[in-house]
């Protein structure tokens, strides 16, 4: 069995991003920099009905248009739309101005119909129906396990409690899109996404073309959080309006078609009842919950879970446990993956319920946890935390912080039991006989370092500098990699690089006649391969990568009761992730996965207008995000865990942050703000200074 190195150099220790020059200097081209000769913008004409019967679509007149090439149908003329925003049709032109010219002479014939947008109001029976062949909202089966009922009858102590999340919008930095050229010999599309075979793979079949005749390339890209794994129908509609136009387009979405149409984290609304034994053991768990996935629930859309479905009782042993959950579809675009999909609404949830929980028994919120979270390595994180954090010294009865600006602590925990390795997983090395080596994978880096990983191992492996390695990625010419995301791709490319290098190895030190080609002999075991390159090929295997990774994060706050104005003062993050490939990229992972929850717990919801069915804050002016004045000071303590293997990081970092926030203005103010964004309105509805805030 293959083994990691027991002493390193570059592995678990610091290397700065090997494209970090490349970016801060604007050399690094993204899918929108992207001129191939005579290219041309691309747009989307999209529905203003949240619901209509499109009866016609006429493209004549924007055809007409000075300096329009091409305009294609989304689908047909005759279908119906199901949210503000579908894509209608799309057009290429010499210029911005010339395509909005040409979306305005588009002819669309529509019957409006009724539409709903608000959950709540979708539950009804005489709501409008999203999909004809069935309800906006199918009422559950429950999951049971022990009994329930009698459980709670021996608990000491039993709260109620009702915790809600929004809808969050991705809101990449790079919106998606591509830049499409259709040619006799196929389509190269240079797209922003997180997976360029599954790109190339929609690409074929919606364009009935072979694999082979269609390349995918994504040199750098600005995020996808989950949102960007297919061609989506705006890489559909680039590609034809090439084909159409004879000329590259590229066609990037708006901030505002990003809102309305590529996905989004579905909403929950969760009842949970919480019973523990006088010692804190929990006893029963009973959750209700429903949450929208958009127009991906319901009908036609599958109706059940509807992607709307969250883990529970999340991280805990509870041995009666009753669980039910719907999906409830609206008119609004559907849900995608988004970063750890289910389990920050789980957390946030549960972590509250365990936070009333304890204060109603008069424990410490921390050993109500390690009573009842099963993880050795959990428990080995909060013990951790709770040094480092100074939460013995920090910790005082809810509610009790003196004056106007109140301090409150909390913390919650994380698990990401899914992603894990892609075992189909390849890569080559090309090794010239000058001693430089060029790595090829058909991975892409989405700005979480994956060149910086291919480097820092392949450098370790070899004898040499991460310097020295050139890395080729993003591109489907390369041998198959992974995907991005589920926090596979470093568990995936990591034991491939190292077996292409093991192979490097042996092949050159066969071919060389040189015992050991590493370090100082790897240029002289080079230069005997002559003329030719030596071209090695690898694959993932097995006992160098694993899975699950967690964590726990902990928070402190200041929470202004005279203006309800919450302000994290700091993070304290504590994860596992098996073995340490570059410090400097995981603590960056952490880092922006704090952030993003920070976002989630105070600021973050797509807000809709239940009388035109539009999104109401579709740009960053109006959707809030944290900015860098928001960042709160952030301590990371990493386990490195070497015999566990490499292990991703990406969702767990942001999972527990909107439960630890939570939990900490409870401590604050000494009750309860059960639906997030925790707003300044909500905090001060919440001490009775102001009405209750209504959805």
């Amino acid at each position: 069995m293959p083994s990691w190195p027991a002493e390193t150099k570059y592995i678990s220790h610091a290397t700065t991003r090997v494209d970090g020059a490349a970016k801060v200097t604007g050399k690094a081209r993204y899918s929108s920099d992207i001129q191939a000769n005579g290219w041309l913008y691309g747009m989307i004409l999209r529905s203003k009905w949240p619901a209509a019967k499109i009866t016609d679509i006429n493209l004549e007149q924007a055809l007409k248009v000075p300096g329009i090439k091409a305009a294609v149908l989304a689908r047909s003329k005759e279908f119906t739309v199901r949210y503000y925003g579908e894509e209608l049709a799309a057009v290429a032109g010499t210029s911005k101005q010339a395509c909005l010219d040409a979306l305005r002479a588009i002819e669309v014939t529509a019957q409006p119909l009724p539409f709903v947008v608000n959950e709540n109001d979708a539950k009804k029976a005489d709501a409008p129906r999203v999909w004809e062949n069935g309800p906006n909202y199918k009422e559950p089966n429950a999951r049971d396990r022990g009994d329930v009922t009698a459980a709670f009858g021996q608990c000491a102590a039993v709260i109620e409690g009702f915790y809600s999340t929004p809808v969050q919008t991705h809101n990449s930095m790079e919106t998606h899109g591509n830049t499409a050229s259709w040619t006799d010999d196929g389509v190269t599309a240079w797209s922003s996404t997180q997976g360029i075979s599954s790109v190339r793979d929609g690409l074929a079949g919606s364009l009935r073309l072979e694999h082979s005749k269609v390349r995918v390339i994504t040199e750098y890209m600005g995020g996808g959080f989950g949102a960007k794994f297919g061609a989506g129908v705006e890489g559909v509609l680039a590609a034809k309006l090439s084909r159409e136009a004879k000329a590259p387009v590229r066609l990037m979405l708006t901030r505002f078609d990003e809102a309305l149409a590529v996905g989004n984290r579905p909403s929950s609304f969760q009842k949970i009842k919480l019973g523990a034994a006088a010692d804190g053991t929990l006893l029963a768990f009973d959750l209700e919950n429903y949450g929208t996935a958009g127009i991906g629930a319901g009908g036609d859309a599958g109706g059940g879970g509807g992607g709307a479905d969250i883990p529970a009782p999340y991280l805990y042993k509870v041995a009666n446990t009753r669980v039910k959950q719907a999906a409830v579809a609206v008119n609004a675009g559907s849900a995608r993956a988004f970063r750890a999909p289910g389990n920050p609404p789980a957390s946030f949830g549960i972590e509250s319920a365990m936070d009333d929980l304890a204060v109603k028994l008069g424990m410490d919120p921390v050993e109500l946890r390690l009573k009842n979270d099963p993880n050795p390595i959990r428990q080995r994180e909060y013990k951790l935390g709770v040094e480092k954090f100074g939460w013995k010294e920090k910790y005082r009865k809810p509610g009790s912080s003196p004056g106007v600006v109140k301090t409150g602590i909390g913390c919650a925990g994380a698990a990401w039991p899914a992603g894990g390795p892609s075992k189909n997983t390849h890569g080559e090395a090309q090794i010239n006989p000058d001693g430089t080596i060029e790595f090829r994978l058909g991975v892409q880096d989405i700005g979480t370092g994956t060149r910086t990983v291919i480097a820092v191992v392949a450098a370790e492996m070899l004898g040499l500098k991460p310097e020295q390695i050139t890395v080729k990625v993003g591109d489907t010419r390369f041998p198959p990699g992974p995907g991005s995301g589920g926090s596979t791709t470093c568990p995936s490319i990591s034991p491939t690089v190292f077996d292409i290098c093991a192979k490097a190895l042996q092949q050159l030190q066969t071919q060389s006649g040189i015992a050991d080609a590493r370090g100082a002999n790897w240029f002289p075991a080079c230069k005997k391969l002559g003329v030719n390159s030596l071209t090695v090929s690898g694959q993932w295997i097995e006992g160098l990568s694993s899975n699950p990774a967690g964590g726990v994060q902990f928070a402190e706050v200041e929470v202004d009761t005279e203006t309800g104005l919450v302000t994290v003062k700091k993070m304290l993050g504590v994860h596992d992730c098996g073995l340490i490939v570059n410090q400097l990229t995981l603590e960056s992972q952490i880092n922006g996965g704090i952030i993003m929850g920070m976002g989630y717990a105070l600021y973050e919801e797509r807000v809709m207008d239940d009388l035109s069915g539009v999104m109401l804050n579709p740009n960053f002016e109006t959707y809030k995000l944290p900015g860098i004045a928001d960042v709160p000071e952030i301590e990371i303590v990493l386990i490195n865990m070497p015999e566990r293997g490499v292990i991703g990081i990406g969702e767990p970092a942001t999972v527990p942050t909107a439960g630890a926030i939570a939990n900490a203005v409870a401590n604050a103010i000494g009750v309860r703000v059960g639906s997030l964004p925790i707003t300044p309105a909500k905090v001060l509805a919440a001490l009775g200074k102001v009405p209750p805030v209504t959805a």
